[in-house]
């Protein structure tokens, strides 16, 4: 069975429900409609592009091109938790580099040679798809550890110099608040599991049966896309942090100020 095509006037149509959110918007206050236009094409354009990139990539399934392509998204991917976290790069991002690409790299080549096994590891139908996925969970997982790691201790920076000053390590007064950014990072995660499927249809998995696999097929594919993701992102949110501590403090176990955006 194949899936029904969007034809070009079916798509103009659907880009007005927009104009909805824009009116309950306006009707509160908020004058967002130029950021909501913005957003929508960009978003448009970009998607746009990928497309293109994407069925060259898929027509190729060259390794070497489907490596650059994941690279990208790394990158990417790691400037943008950074930016959202509200911190500066220089301090970031090569510990942020580092624990995402371990992290999604290993979830992603565990799903694909040892569950899904394909005729060619590096098929890009499989491997891009799949990378892209546990990476975008692993990104917000990451933005939430950060900023909840760091606000944390600069708002109760006398505690923690107090648990310094009674003979506690800097892992030592440092590990509530590392606790709790990982609770709080992992816990969208566990909370989406714990109701998917009762609450929600999950999105690889109506894209799956839109495309006209079977629905047993599609359960598959997302119980081993979740166990992925959740794997991904609690190993590289526990990774980050403790790599990130390493440029944070100065020789005297202070949290340096100018780590944080805007200082």
């Amino acid at each position: 069975m194949n899936t029904l095509d969007i034809a070009a006037p079916q798509l103009a149509v659907l880009y007005g429900l927009c104009l909805l959110p824009v009116g309950v918007l306006w009707l509160v206050g908020l004058r967002l409609g130029r950021d909501i236009f913005i957003g929508v094409v960009r978003m448009s354009v970009q998607l746009a592009l990928v497309g293109f990139y994407l069925k060259t990539l898929f027509t190729l399934n060259n390794p070497w091109l489907n490596a650059l392509w994941i690279l990208v998204m790394l990158v990417v991917a790691d400037l943008s938790i950074i930016q959202r976290a509200g911190l500066r790069a220089r301090f970031f991002a090569l510990s942020t580099l580092v624990a995402v690409t371990v992290s999604t790299l290993l979830s992603t080549f565990y799903l694909v040679v040892l569950v899904i096994r394909p005729e060619l590891f590096y098929d890009a139908r499989y491997l891009v798809p799949l990378a892209g996925m546990v990476l975008g969970n692993c990104q917000q997982g990451n933005v939430i550890a950060l900023e909840r790691f760091y606000a944390a201790l600069r708002r109760n920076e006398l505690e923690y110099q107090t648990f310094l000053l009674l003979g506690a390590s800097r892992w030592e007064a440092v590990l509530p608040y590392y606790r709790t950014a990982v609770k709080a990072a992992i816990s969208p995660t566990l909370a989406n599991m714990t109701t998917m499927g009762l609450v929600s249809l999950p999105g690889m998995m109506t894209g799956q049966i839109l495309g006209g696999s079977e629905p047993w097929l599609a359960v598959k594919y997302q119980i081993a896309i979740m166990v992925g993701i959740f794997a991904s992102t609690t190993l590289a949110c526990a990774i980050n942090l403790r790599l990130s501590m390493r440029m944070a403090f100065n020789g005297y176990d202070v949290l340096k100020g100018e780590v944080f955006a805007g200082k």
